[in-house]
Formats: structure tokens, sequence, C-alpha cells
């Protein structure tokens, strides 16, 4: 039985007039205003397929935003995985080896293996290591509302309430205990110290409109809450914010994991309720109003396979 390929609302578009950025890395755009005030780093494609942050950051570059204080960076991270996109395989070109938002440690960075994504993030990791602020904009493969990603700094959270879209947040009390992201690489993994606010923004089903439109209005959010931009009005009244704390990452094990029943994302399960099975383990949930976030759509032995999450 063949798969029911996605909607592809949003277009790929050609990016190779992008690649000569101004910092003598590729695909690295910065503006700096001459006056005072924060480095804001606006980051688009870390997976291949995750095409919202292309239309984001092609925005700004099309339309020649420039801050009003400070610097904006906008980069595009992975170009040679979104260079390999298949549309009747449109999930396939989330990586080519390995998932480039695991990566963002010494030991990986500092490691003797190599990868189109080791690659990129050693040639990227000065644009991170530069930056005050850091919106990375990602996707995701199942429908489900937007909702932010970050650890369980103050700083972090106060950005995303302040922001108030998406109005979901999941926050890393320990990171994501299967790799280190973007957002937390150096200095931005650290609770005390320097660091400003780094945040994921994942903006909804890779493919949809709606998802685009989303990824180009937190980023203008993001940009206007330091000062960069103005702030637009809005007509809107703001939702109530929901959080959830992450508990646990499930990894794939074997090729016999399944769930007991088709997730997409916010299904909640009682404590002890069944999960998913992985061989001969089974996975329960850990507490009472345990939320799933980022089920798998196709296990794969390895990469992970759910969230283990609960309200806060």
């Amino acid at each position: 039985m063949t798969a029911t390929l996605p909607r592809l609302e949003v277009a790929q578009r050609d990016l190779s007039a992008y690649a000569q950025g101004n910092t003598g890395i590729d695909y690295v755009h910065r503006f700096e205003s001459g006056k005072p005030g924060p480095h804001v780093l606006i980051n688009a494609l870390t997976h291949g397929n995750e095409i919202c942050g292309m239309v984001a950051a092609t925005r700004l570059l099309d339309s020649g935003v420039r801050p009003k204080i400070g610097t904006l960076t906008v980069s595009f991270a992975h170009v040679e995985a979104y260079n390999a996109f298949d549309a009747q395989k449109p999930f396939e070109n989330r990586q080519l080896v390995h998932n480039l938002n695991r990566v963002w440690s010494d030991e990986w960075l500092d490691g003797p293996e190599d990868s189109p994504e080791l690659r990129r993030a050693r040639a990227l990791r000065p644009v991170v290591a530069a930056a005050d602020h850091i919106l990375d904009l990602h996707s995701t493969s199942q429908d489900v509302v937007p909702f932010w990603v970050y650890p369980a700094f103050s700083r972090n959270a106060a950005v995303a309430l302040a922001i108030g879209r998406p109005s979901v947040h999941l926050v890393m009390p320990k990171g994501l205990g299967s790799g280190t992201p973007l957002i937390q690489h150096g200095r931005h993994g650290e609770d005390e110290g320097p660091a400003g606010a780094a945040l994921v923004a994942e903006c909804g089903q890779h493919f949809l409109q709606a998802t685009a439109d989303m990824a180009v209005a937190v980023t203008f959010d993001f940009l206007a809450h330091f000062g960069l931009v103005d702030r637009e009005a809005s007509l809107l009244a703001p939702e109530p914010q929901r959080r959830f704390e992450l508990l646990e990452t499930r990894m794939v094990k074997t090729p016999e994991f399944r769930f007991v029943r088709p997730l997409v994302g916010f299904e909640v399960f009682a404590k002890d309720e069944l999960i998913a099975i992985d061989g001969e383990e089974e996975i329960r949930a850990p507490c009472n109003h345990c939320t799933v976030l980022m089920p798998a759509r196709v296990p794969i032995v390895g990469r992970e396979a759910v969230y283990l999450t609960r309200p806060l």
C-alpha cells in the first residue's frame, strides 16, 4: 500500500542566489546597524525539508530588512540536504547522514567523524557562537499546533512568553537527552553567564502555507522583541499559554518498534498506560496527564521515537 503524500503547499526555491553571503561562510548574511544593540541570529533549514525557515529567511533578505540597532545575521544551515528534496519522498531529506540539530557539542564538533552535517556545523560554529540571541526555525512531520522548544532557563521563557506565539511551550530541564541542539551550543547551553535567549520555533507541518506564515510572523516578532525592527500592531488577542516539561526522550532501539495506536502529537496518557513497544521493552507513561510530542512518523532505529512530557 502506497503512503499518502502530504500536501505540498509551499514550493522549493533555488537558493543559489543566496550562496554568496558577506561573512566568508556560504549562505550566511550579516547586517550591522552601527548602533549599540544585540546580535540576533535567524537560522533556517537546520533540517533540509523544514522549509518554513527558508521562507522566513528569504523574506528578510528579499525585502531588505536591516536592523535599527545591533546586528542581524540570517543563515541557511543545511542547503545540501534542502537541495536533495524529492517531491515523491518529501520526508527523506531531513538529513543526509547525521542530525544537524544534535551535533553541537565539543565532542562531536572536535571529534574525528565526518559527514555533510558535521562539516556544516563546524563551518557555522563561529556564527552560532557570535549571536547573543538565536531563533532556530523548524517544522513538524505531523500537522499539530506550533510550539516553542527551549532549555528551561528563565531568559528563554521570558522571551517566549513575551512574544506569545506560538502559545505552546516545550521546556527542557535537562536538554533533549539525545544530543546537543544548536540552541544549546556553547554559552547558550549554560544556565549562568552572559548568554541570551536561544529558542526553536516548531511552526507547524513541514509543507503547509500556514507553517510558512507562522515562521515569518515569529521571525518578525523575535526581531521586534529585541528592538531590531518595529513591532507591528496585532489585532489578535494573545492566546493562553500552555507549557509542557520534557520528562524523557525515548529512542527507537529495534526494528520492531511500534506505537500502540497511531499518534500525531499532544495525545494524553495516564500514568503507566502503554504508549509503545520496542522489541521486548514497553514504553509507558511516567506520570498522569503524560502528553506525547513529536512521535516518529516512521520509527528508525537510532533516532528519536517520542518525547514524553507533563503539563506545567
